[in-house]
C-alpha cells in the first residue's frame, strides 16, 4: 500500500498561523520606523532654526544705539530690534520666523522662545566667563546670555536648547575705567 503524501489540513492550518505571526512581526516594526523616520529631520530642522536665532541675536549690539544702555524695553516689532536684549521673552509660538518678523512657510510647527541674561553689576552677577577679567582695574568681562529652545508641535518632548554669549567689545584695556558704560 502507498504512503499518502500532502499535508493535513491540521498542519497547514498552524504553517498558515506561524506565518502569519511572523508577518505581523515584521510589519509592526515597519510601522513603528516609518512613523519614527521624520523625527531626525524634525530635529535637525530644530538645530538650525535654534543656530539661526542664536547667530541673528548675538550679531546685533551690545548697547542699545539709541539710549546707549544694556537691555532696555524691546523697541516694538522684531524688524526694529538693533541690540541684544531686545530679543529677551521674543516667544514665536506660531512658527520659526526671518529677522524681520515674517514667519517661514514649511515651519509653522517650530516654536522658538528666546531669554537673553545679563550680569547685575560690573564685577558681578548672574553671567560670567570664568576668571576672564580685563586688563584694567580686575574688572570683569561684560556679558549677555543668550537662551534659544526650540520645540515642535509633533514630537513630544523634543526640546532644542543653544546658549550663546555676547561679550561687551567696547570695554577692554583701551578705554579707561571710567569710559566703561554701566550695565543697567
Amino acid at each position: 500500500m502507498k504512503q499518502p503524501r500532502g499535508a493535513t489540513l491540521v498542519e497547514l492550518v498552524m504553517s498558515i498561523v506561524i506565518v502569519s505571526v511572523g508577518v505581523a512581526g515584521i510589519l509592526s516594526v515597519m510601522n513603528i520606523t516609518t512613523q519614527r523616520s521624520a523625527d531626525p529631520m524634525i530635529q535637525q530642522q530644530a538645530q538650525l532654526i535654534a543656530e539661526s536665532y542664536l547667530e541673528e541675536i548675538l550679531l546685533k549690539q551690545f548697547y542699545d544705539p539709541d539710549t546707549g544702555t544694556v537691555c532696555p524695553a524691546p523697541e516694538g516689532s522684531r524688524a526694529n530690534y538693533d541690540n541684544v536684549c531686545d530679543y529677551n521673552g521674543l516667544n514665536d509660538n506660531t512658527g520659526a520666523r526671518n529677522q524681520f518678523g515674517t514667519s517661514v512657510s514649511g515651519l509653522e510647527g517650530y516654536n522658538v522662545t528666546v531669554t537673553v541674561t545679563p550680569n547685575a553689576t560690573a564685577t558681578t552677577g548672574a553671567v560670567s566667563l570664568g576668571t576672564l577679567t580685563n586688563d584694567y582695574a580686575g574688572g570683569f568681562i561684560r556679558v549677555l546670555r543668550v537662551d534659544v529652545v526650540v520645540t515642535h508641535d509633533s514630537v513630544q518632548g523634543l526640546s532644542i536648547p543653544l546658549t550663546g554669549y555676547r561679550t561687551n567689545y567696547n570695554c577692554n584695556a583701551t578705554i579707561a575705567v571710567g569710559q566703561c558704560r554701566p550695565l543697567t
